[in-house]
């Protein structure tokens, strides 16, 4: 018994640090977030906060800008995702082909992503500038300067460029990581059929990859739809709001004009869209995992 106890109490001598460091920047913080979320409150006069229901909520529907910020936001996440995901997976499948010098590959594509996004943005500003790199090398091909992020039709997708680049050494390690858990015997079964290689990636490769693809596509979306240092330090949401996103008008929203009420119905919103794609994520990778489990059951 009073080992238990001693257990106990050492168990919670560990935990009782960390719950109260969660309680107070994490579960705190987002119990006043939904509660402000239905009140007026303005950081510069909260005497006169008063309670208005769901009165934020149709505001923020109707709100013009906002749902600019969500259009471009989506538009990013469907630039982004294919791109850094099956960019991620190409340079894993190259990279787990190398022979030499591989650790030197992984840690050159993994490099920008220890980076600091505003680092990244500030060099990237010089490489989209109209005397910058890119436009030189097009140059060389007889293309014109593009404006890129001074343009309202390529700002955008210019910054999703940039993002991914940033971000798709994270998810090559990932593919990697599951590349070399494939067993090599599957392929030297694939060879003695004399398989050919989009044979064996359609049939071997990619149906073993299924759970960790699910998985890394979801958190690029997630990530995607947080996006925030890139056009505030590249662009500041223009030209012309094309690169305002949701996180960027709640930013905005509670910290310079000190709407709180309104920044936290935006970042309740926001929530709820992060949620229902944890959730798409949980179910799609555990019914396939399910499914793959269930076909090794039966080969053995």
């Amino acid at each position: 018994m009073k080992k238990k106890t001693s257990d106990s109490l050492l168990g919670m001598a560990f935990f009782g640090p960390a719950l109260v460091l969660l309680t107070v920047f994490l579960f705190l913080p987002m119990l006043l977030t939904l509660i402000f979320s239905f009140t007026d409150f303005f950081a510069l006069n909260p005497a006169l906060t008063h309670f208005t229901g769901l009165d934020n909520y149709f505001q923020i529907l109707k709100d013009e800008d906002f749902r600019q910020a969500f259009f471009n936001t989506v538009q990013f996440v469907i630039i982004i995702v294919p791109l850094q995901g099956l960019g991620a997976l190409g340079m894993a499948l190259l990279i787990n082909r190398v022979t030499y010098c591989k650790k030197y590959f992984k840690v050159a594509f993994f490099v920008p992503v220890v980076m600091s996004l505003a680092v990244v943005s500030t060099l990237w500003i010089q490489i989209y500038s109209p005397e910058g790199i890119l436009n030189s090398l097009l140059s060389l091909f007889g293309i014109p300067a593009q404006p890129f992020i001074n343009s309202a039709g390529q700002a955008l997708p210019s910054i999703a460029v940039m993002s991914a680049w940033q971000g798709v050494g994270y998810q090559m390690i990932i593919f990697l990581g599951g590349l070399q858990a494939i067993n090599p015997a599957l392929y030297e079964a694939a060879d003695m059929d004399h398989a050919t290689p989009w044979q064996k990636f359609k049939d071997i490769t990619l149906p073993e990859l299924k759970p960790l693809c699910v998985f890394v596509f979801i958190t690029i979306t997630i990530g995607a739809f947080r996006m925030l240092v890139q056009p505030m330090v590249m662009t500041g949401g223009g030209p012309s709001h094309s690169t305002y996103t949701v996180v960027y008008d709640i930013y905005e929203t509670g910290t310079v004009n000190w709407e709180i009420g309104l920044a936290s119905t935006m970042a309740i919103i926001f929530a709820f869209f992060v949620m229902i794609l944890t959730i798409i994520q949980t179910v799609l990778t555990s019914d396939k995992e399910d499914k793959h489990a269930d076909k090794k059951t039966k080969a053995k």
